[in-house]
């Protein structure tokens, strides 16, 4: 084989791409997608904002007790000595105290409920002893204290939002309090994808010599679905260039992205990135990445695609670095990097220099709050469940030959990323 037609594969260990510019590229190349709809807002969670949320009203609506106590003016409180008020009235949550608050006079106050006119004062009832209708406050009490202001929290008119936030439990509780019964969210993001193989077999089936069960859709219906997509689902397809090409024209015709696991790599029946080239286009394949160094990135028509390597937690592992925030950008979100946080680790960590090494493990605090961490088994990229008993990645430099027991590593928690 001549230098000018030399498989791509041949190419030094050193021309692979890093991961870094890797997961930019892929992030450039993507863009959000078109379309919105308006949801109930308890069908809304999990979904990405459409557009800026503006407050009508203020928040609170009035201004209110912080707790039970009796409100007074704050101009009748002395600093030194204990005063004497005369109780005139309750106010309750919803049942405002119908009148006003005149010089030594005092209104018994539940939490949240309207502070009465005349009032700017809360004191807490334990600093209080009451006689009948004889109210004696102690000394050193501060006037204004206890008070929730109209509009403390939100201002009418503010937006409180922006577009572009994925909506979980506590957006939901603020757009509720400005009374707002429906949100407007971006549309599901619709994905297809398949598995390709004919030593794949569906789960219920008997396995044949040299057959396996196919894992992997299962693996990435699950990341899918968390992530908040429509999912495709298109079954296992056979190494056939007709097979292949027709789950392709398939995928292409009704998701916005299509993922495919295993056949890029570059054996004979190996047709994934031969077909994308041939319908699509392809942005590159090989990265500088263990595990996971075949990566087919491109597009398929208005589609992009996602081609991601066979073996199990090498799905995992390229779908959470470069696929799930290339899928949140068309999503219409922001995606946000994991934290990476610094950890002992446990025992020595074997590693070849010349890729970027996603090993898993699993990550504890120690009673000084140290972070320490361990591996979870054999690291082959075959071994899910090294994947199945961790919490974090353990992240080992491209560079880097291993680390020895002891020594402080870079790790990359699974919360907020699983």
């Amino acid at each position: 084989m001549t230098a000018s037609n030399q498989d791509p594969c041949a190419a030094p260990e050193q021309k692979l791409l890093p991961v870094a510019e890797a997961r930019s590229r892929i992030l450039d190349a993507v863009a959000p997608i078109e379309g919105d709809e308006m949801l109930p807002l308890r069908s809304a969670l999990g979904r990405i904002l459409a557009e800026p949320v503006r407050a009508g009203i203020d928040v609170p609506a009035f201004a209110n007790s912080a707790m039970d106590g009796y409100a007074v003016r704050g101009a009748d409180l002395a600093a030194d000595t204990a005063c004497a008020f005369e109780l005139i009235g309750q106010a309750m949550a919803g049942t405002p105290f119908d009148g006003s608050v005149g010089p030594g006079q005092a209104v018994r106050i539940m939490t949240g409920a309207v502070i009465p006119e005349g009032a700017d004062t809360v004191i807490m009832q334990e600093q209080v002893k009451v006689d009948g209708r004889r109210v004696r406050i102690g000394p050193g009490q501060k006037a204004g204290a206890n008070v929730r202001h109209a509009g403390e929290d939100i201002r009418a008119g503010e937006t409180v939002l922006e577009a572009g936030i994925r909506l979980l439990p506590p957006q939901l509780g603020v757009i509720a309090s400005l009374g707002q019964a429906e949100v407007r969210v971006r549309r599901r993001l619709r994905v297809a994808f398949f598995s390709t193989g004919d030593e794949l077999v569906g789960l219920g089936q008997p396995l044949g010599p040299g057959r396996i069960y196919d894992s992997n859709r299962y693996t990435l219906h699950a990341m899918l679905t968390r992530l908040g997509a429509e999912v495709i689902d298109l079954g296992v397809i056979p190494d056939s260039r007709d097979a292949v090409r027709m789950a392709f024209a398939d995928a292409a015709a009704q998701a916005d992205a299509v993922i495919t696991s295993g056949g890029v790599s570059v054996g004979e029946a190996d047709y994934v990135k031969e077909t994308l080239e041939a319908m699509g286009e392809i942005d590159f394949w090989r990265i500088a990445m263990k595990p996971g160094k075949p990566l087919a990135i491109g597009r398929l028509g208005a589609a992009r695609f996602f081609g991601l390597p066979g073996n199990p937690v090498s799905v995992m592992a390229t779908f959470y670095q470069f696929t799930q925030p290339a899928l949140e950008k068309m999503m219409g979100t922001t995606p946000a990097p994991p934290p990476l946080l610094q950890a002992r680790v446990a025992v020595a960590l074997k590693k070849s220099p010349g890729r970027l090494e996603f090993q898993r493990g699993f990550m504890e605090a120690t009673a000084n709050g140290e972070l320490h961490v361990r591996p979870t088994g054999g690291q082959g990229s075959h071994l899910m469940t090294s994947m199945s008993r961790a919490n974090c990645f353990i992240i080992l430099p491209a560079e880097s030959g291993g680390a020895e027991a002891g020594a402080m590593v870079q790790i990359q928690p699974f919360a907020g990323l699983v």
